[in-house]
């Protein structure tokens, strides 16, 4: 998300519509979320952050 322009409300920033780019990648974040919410019950937290939180190679 990254911090907002010069002295802009931190709020403003977050509830800004989507960039065309960032919307070009919502369907991937969405399947991403759905994955991890899957992996959480099926696995439990632990193993959903290391893995959709490790750093990616």
């Amino acid at each position: 998300m990254g911090r907002p322009p010069g002295r802009q409300d931190p709020a403003d920033w977050v509830l800004d519509p989507f960039a065309a780019a960032e919307r070009a990648q919502l369907p991937i974040l969405v399947g991403d979320a759905a994955d991890a919410v899957e992996q959480i019950i099926g696995e439990g937290l632990l193993a959903a952050q290391q893995r959709f939180h490790a750093p990616r190679a």
